[in-house]
C-alpha cells in the first residue's frame, strides 16, 4: 500500500458510547485514519458519541456517516458539525446523504426529491459552515459563533446521486455491494466532476466494502452470511447484477428469514452471494484488498460486521491486514 491509500472504519450506532470510544482509540493506536458512526433512527446519537470519541483520541479523523435533511434540518446538521469540528480540533467529517425511505418512514416522515433535497441540504450547510447567511445578506439565517469549515461526504449508491458527489461534495461514501463495483461508482462520480470544472483529486473516494475477517475463515464468512441474509435482497438490482445476482435470488432467503429464524436463512447464503462483501481469514482478505487496489482504490473503507468478534477482527484488520497491504 503506498502512502496515498487511506483507511477508514465504518463502526454502526447501536454500540455504547463505551464500546465505540473503546474502538476509536484501538484504531487510532493501529493507524487508521478516520473512523465513522452511522446514525440510524432510534439507535444511539452519532453526534454524542462522536463527542465523546473526539475526548479520548487526538488524531483520528472521525466523521458521521450519514445525516440527512429530513429528520434534521440543514440549519441543525450545520450546528452540529460546526461545533464537532470545534471541539475536536479539526479532525471531524459530516456524511450527508438522502437516507433511507424505508427507515425514515419509522418516524412517520416521507422521503420525497431525495436527489434536489441532498443538493439544497448540501450547499446550505457549506455556505453556513463557511460563516455565510442562508438566503442572503440581510438573513437571519447564520452560525452565530465562529464558523468551521467542514469536509462533506456524500453517501451515495446511485449514478444521479454519485455524479452530484463528483460535482459538488469534498468526498464519496459509496456502498459497493460488491467491492468490484468500485470503477463503475468512481467513474459515475469523475462524470459529475468533469461536468463542474473539478478534477477527481478533490475528492476522497473511500471504497465502502463490508468486510468480516477472522483466522477462523469459516466463522468469517458465517459472520457475513448472517449480515447478508438480513440485508442482502434490499440491495439495488443493478448492484446485485454485478455480482450476477438478482432480488428472486434471495426470495428462499428471506421466506426462510421470516418463518424459521436468521440461523436457517444463513444457511442459504451462497458462495456467491457472500462476494457481495469479503470474508476470510486475514490472507484472503488481504488478496482481495489488493486486487481492489489493482482497480483503482485509493481509500479502504472497512465496515460491518468486521468478524465474529468484531474487538477482535478490528485489531486483526489493524495488526496484520493493513500492515501487510503497507508491505
Amino acid at each position: 500500500m503506498t502512502a496515498a491509500v487511506r483507511t477508514s472504519l465504518r463502526l454502526n450506532n447501536d454500540l455504547t458510547v463505551a464500546e465505540f470510544v473503546d474502538l476509536c482509540v484501538t484504531a487510532e493506536e493501529l493507524g487508521f485514519d478516520q473512523v465513522w458512526v452511522s446514525n440510524d433512527l432510534y439507535l444511539r446519537s452519532a453526534g454524542v458519541m462522536l463527542t465523546a470519541a473526539a475526548a479520548a483520541t487526538s488524531r483520528v479523523e472521525l466523521g458521521v456517516g450519514i445525516m440527512n435533511p429530513y429528520s434534521m434540518d440543514p440549519a441543525e446538521i450545520a450546528m452540529m458539525a460546526a461545533t464537532l469540528q470545534e471541539y475536536s480540533g479539526g479532525r471531524f467529517a459530516l456524511g450527508l446523504g438522502a437516507g433511507a425511505a424505508e427507515f425514515l418512514a419509522w418516524a412517520g416522515i416521507t422521503q420525497t426529491r431525495p436527489l434536489t433535497r441532498t443538493r439544497e441540504a448540501l450547499q446550505t450547510i457549506r455556505a453556513l459552515l463557511r460563516g455565510e447567511r442562508d438566503g442572503g445578506a440581510d438573513s437571519l439565517a447564520y452560525l452565530r459563533f465562529e464558523p468551521h469549515d467542514v469536509p462533506i461526504y456524500l453517501g451515495a449508491m446511485s449514478p444521479k446521486m454519485l455524479a452530484l458527489t463528483g460535482e459538488l461534495a469534498d468526498g464519496a461514501l459509496p456502498l459497493l455491494y460488491p467491492p468490484e463495483h468500485y470503477p463503475v461508482a468512481a467513474a459515475q462520480i469523475l462524470e459529475g466532476a468533469e461536468a463542474a470544472g473539478r478534477s477527481a483529486d478533490e475528492i476522497d473516494l473511500a471504497a465502502c466494502i463490508w468486510v468480516s475477517v477472522d483466522a477462523d475463515g469459516d466463522a468469517a464468512r458465517r459472520a457475513m452470511a448472517e449480515k447478508i441474509a438480513y440485508y442482502g435482497a434490499s440491495f439495488a438490482p443493478y448492484l446485485l447484477e454485478r455480482a450476477g445476482l438478482s432480488r428472486a435470488d434471495f426470495q428462499p432467503v428471506q421466506a426462510a428469514l421470516a418463518s424459521d429464524g436468521i440461523e436457517a436463512a444463513t444457511r442459504l447464503i451462497t458462495p456467491q452471494m457472500l462476494r457481495l462483501g469479503i470474508a476470510g481469514t486475514p490472507d484472503e482478505v488481504v488478496e482481495r484488498c489488493r486486487s481492489l487496489m489493482a482497480l483503482g482504490v485509493r481509500h479502504l473503507s472497512f465496515g460491518p460486521p468486521l468478524g465474529p468478534d468484531p474487538r477482535a477482527a478490528v485489531h486483526t484488520l489493524g495488526s496484520t491486514v493493513l500492515a501487510r497491504l503497507r508491505e
